[in-house]
């Protein structure tokens, strides 16, 4: 394969990653590091470098335009990131403690009960929920443009979110994964919160943990510019092609297509917890 077509396949396949991200609010990693390492064969340790660079391009793309637009919670986003921090240090900690393998098992039946969950639409009473004392302490409650106007909502149940973010948080360092969709799912499911604006909220706290992650691997040289630019580029471009769509698409149509990834998530995790793939 020459290089011409390797850097016009990369670039393909990382916007597609960047739109799914920015739509999902999963970051375009959970696409783009299988597709780099099985597809192309490119190391895993650089797949994961150039990953990271692209999820800072998706976060200043998508991000950037959500917060612009009114989507984005940055309130919301800052504080569930406290329970992200210590989190992380949690799985650090138990990472050679605890047999990861039963971990994932359970983990990946979570995502595949979360995917059915997930899919369904909320009903009038669930989305006008009342108001929660603590969340209107901290000021969580927020609006956002949605098809029929501005929209107002309320934020519920902020220990349980807190929590859940935080075990999860645990958990994907200790399984080595990605968890954008538990940050989706704690915000949408035990929160409450409106699904665009989890999703959208979800992209701009992945950019605020990746921006730490890089410097590690740019450090390591696991950051290989031939291969980082026509990632970043894609998914900056399919990031910002997916702003223009959430914009426009209707709750129920983005309710499936995260279903289905986080689906796809789940049987990923039971089939490497079942055969010790992890």
């Amino acid at each position: 394969m020459s290089v011409l077509l390797f850097t016009l396949l990369v670039w393909l396949g990382s916007f597609g990653a960047g739109l799914l991200g920015s739509l999902t609010g999963l970051g375009g990693g959970v696409v783009l590091v299988p597709l780099l390492t099985v597809f192309f064969k490119v190391d895993i340790r650089y797949a994961i470098g150039a990953s990271l660079v692209s999820v800072i391009a998706t976060s200043s793309g998508s991000a950037a335009a959500y917060v612009r637009e009114g989507f984005s919670n940055i309130r919301i986003g800052m504080f569930l990131e406290i329970a992200t921090t210590f989190g992380a240090l949690l799985g650090a900690f138990v990472a050679t403690r605890v047999p990861t393998h039963a971990i994932a098992i359970i983990f990946g039946l979570t995502l595949m009960y979360s995917a059915y969950l997930s899919r369904k639409p909320r009903s009038p009473e669930e989305r006008n929920v009342p108001e929660d004392p603590l969340a209107t302490r901290l000021r969580l409650n927020g609006s956002f443009p949605d098809l029929e106007g501005i929209r107002h909502y309320n934020v519920t149940r902020v220990p349980a979110g807190f929590g859940l973010m935080f075990g999860a948080r645990a958990l994907s360092g200790l399984l080595g994964i990605g968890f954008g969709a538990v940050k989706v799912l704690a915000m949408d499911q035990a929160m409450k919160i409106p699904f665009k604006v989890s999703t959208t909220t979800s992209n701009f706290m992945i950019g605020v943990t990746a921006a730490a992650s890089a410097g590690v691997y740019l450090g390591r040289g696991y950051i290989d510019p031939g291969l980082a630019m026509p990632v970043v580029l894609g998914v900056l471009a399919g990031s910002l092609v997916g702003t223009r769509v959430l914009v426009r698409a209707e709750t129920s149509w983005l309710r499936i297509v995260f279903s289905i990834v986080i689906a796809s998530l789940g049987l990923e995790m039971l089939y490497q917890g079942i055969f010790g793939r992890i």
